[in-house]
């Protein structure tokens, strides 16, 4: 008898809140899967439900997946096509999975994405702050010692900063953002995409005045926090003239390369002109 070809993983991402955002593609890979491996099975039930899926479900989560990846291994490699799920959003980040995405990539099983909801984008894209470039920290530390270690490393990063933090610790995190980093622009993103979604921005000091005249706040938290203005334009003073350069040998109008570098590096126009100037000037 022929050796059955291995099955796919398909990294599927499904709704943050609403139901309604899982994607057609990602309804038809969870319909026709063999096994659908996901965190909770009672939170991915709800979502199969609503769509009429009865995929066989098992658990794959951070108590178990040392084990369970390997038995989901063997599944791939008896020619199953296997998805993988969080609770919501999209897998590994922040969420378990990596360890069974490297485990597949090790065994040279296909590992396919199937994009969709993620918290960290929906916050970034509502924030008001650059989108350019962005670090995503992953939950935020519970001691204090351990944020003002994290904020220290990242203090002079020029790039927005994103991390998910708890609801009920909410209040003394901007505590500590405000001493270490200073009053830069935050964007607190509650309850992306359900019900109660709110976006609470401000600088840091004004969303602390905001919160402090509420009894408490409720629900999934995503903060997005401005970069250091100092390191953009550390950045920008650096690169400018190189980015200009490469810019200008492709063929690119001067207008257009000023405009592009000012875009991605927050510098003002008229420095990055004078320097596109001169440079196309020769």
């Amino acid at each position: 008898m022929d050796k059955p070809m291995v099955g796919k993983l398909f990294v599927v991402s499904t709704p943050i809140g609403n139901l309604e955002d899982v994607t057609l593609r990602a309804l038809d890979v969870l319909r026709n899967c063999q096994l659908i491996a996901c965190e909770d099975t009672r939170t991915t039930k709800k979502l199969l439900a609503r769509y009429g899926i009865e995929t066989n479900l098992t658990s794959y989560h951070e108590h178990n997946e040392v084990e369970k990846s390997q038995r989901l291994l063997e599944e791939l490699k008896e020619g199953k096509d296997v998805a993988l799920v969080s609770d919501a959003g999209t897998p590994s980040v922040s969420d378990p999975g990596w360890r069974l995405v490297n485990l597949s990539i090790e065994n040279n099983i296909e590992v396919v994405p199937v994009p969709g909801p993620s918290a960290v984008l929906s916050a970034l894209v509502v924030s008001g702050l650059p989108t350019d470039s962005f670090l995503f920290l992953g939950f935020f530390p519970r001691t204090v010692g351990k944020r003002k270690e994290l904020l220290k490393d990242v203090k002079d990063y020029p790039y927005t900063l994103i991390f998910y933090e708890s609801a009920r610790r909410l209040s003394g995190t901007l505590s500590v953002l405000l001493e270490i980093l200073g009053d830069r622009g935050i964007c607190v993103a509650r309850e992306m995409t359900k019900l109660y979604e709110e976006a609470i921005r401000g600088s840091v000091s004004e969303v602390i005045s905001v919160l402090s005249e509420r009894d408490s706040v409720k629900g999934e938290v995503t903060v997005v926090l401005e970069g250091s203005r100092e390191g953009r334009k550390k950045i920008s003073t650096e690169e400018t003239q190189k980015t200009l350069r490469a810019m200008k040998e492709r063929g690119v109008a001067l207008s257009d390369a000023v405009r592009a570098v000012c875009e991605s590096s927050g510098a003002s126009k008229n420095s990055v002109y004078r320097i596109a100037l001169g440079i196309w000037e020769g």
